[in-house]
């Protein structure tokens, strides 16, 4: 595949990826009353999004394999504010027991999120049945490639990472942190690289030898780019690096904190400070 084949794909996915999940940080800071009205509405471009892939899923052209991808994260990004918003969780909206070790706390950490994992397996197998032999799959395969990297990462943070990227959670989640250990490293990440990398190579390899101009010959390429910004979240768990950032124009209530904290530190710090209290 030549390099313009490639970049195209390439800087949709990744923009269609920043951008979709700054919408849905945004929305989950509207003002809690106003959560359904937007998941209403939410859920009309997400039932539009699927008439997309019902409409795609028998076009073996590479426009349609873009709009059946861009279909999926519609999909997607309807369960995940649905989570951020607190309305499809678990029947658990509860703190990990201080003494909860083990497959114990396993068990409550699931029960806390477990409607909004069966939600997203249903979605997929829906997805997987209404694209089922068709020339065009793309909005399956894109979906399930979020799906087990979520579950993936979601993994890796339960069993401890270094950099948790809690700082978006809204107060109503403010519970799940009480189920995510800062540690070094765990056992899986190394495993989760490494299949990473498999997938990412086995998915360039399958663009490379597709049919030139088919659906799937950009659609492998928008799963490469979707599954390797999957695994540099990965990497953002244990480096030294915040991936936060990305995000800040969508998320103006945590700057306006940490502008605040920044403040009452400085005024702490303030040689001035004991004369302020007198």
């Amino acid at each position: 595949m030549d390099l313009a084949t490639l970049a195209v794909p390439i800087v949709t996915t990744v923009f269609a990826w920043w951008f979709s999940t700054g919408i849905i940080l945004l929305l989950v800071r509207l003002p809690p009353k106003s959560y359904g009205t937007a998941l209403c509405l939410f859920a009309l471009v997400s039932a539009m999004a699927t008439g997309g892939v019902i409409m795609t899923a028998g076009d073996d052209t590479t426009l349609a394999a873009y709009i059946s991808a861009g279909c999926a994260l519609c999909i997607w990004g309807w369960h995940e504010a649905s989570f951020l918003m607190g309305k499809i969780t678990g029947p658990r909206p509860a703190a990990c027991p201080p003494d909860a070790k083990g497959w114990t706390r396993f068990k409550f950490a699931t029960l806390t999120v477990i409607h909004h994992e069966v939600a997203i397996f249903l979605t997929l197998l829906a997805l997987i049945g209404l694209t089922w032999g068709q020339p065009n799959p793309v909005a399956a395969w894109t979906f399930g490639i979020l799906f087990a990297m979520r579950i993936s990462a979601k993994l890796n943070i339960f069993l401890g990472v270094p950099n948790l990227t809690d700082e978006f959670f809204p107060e109503h989640l403010e519970h799940l942190k009480s189920y995510l250990p800062k540690r070094p490293m765990n056992a899986l990440m190394p495993v989760s690289v490494i299949g990473s990398l498999i997938l990412c190579a086995w998915l360039m390899t399958q663009a490379d030898q597709a049919i030139e101009g088919s659906a799937m010959a950009t659609g492998f390429v928008l799963l490469f780019t979707l599954a390797a910004l999957a695994l540099l979240e990965h990497f953002f768990m244990v480096l030294p690096v915040q991936d936060a950032a990305l995000w800040h124009w969508a998320s103006p209530s945590t700057s306006v904190q940490n502008s605040e904290a920044k403040s009452s530190t400085d005024k702490c710090l303030s040689p001035n400070a004991w004369e302020s209290t007198k």
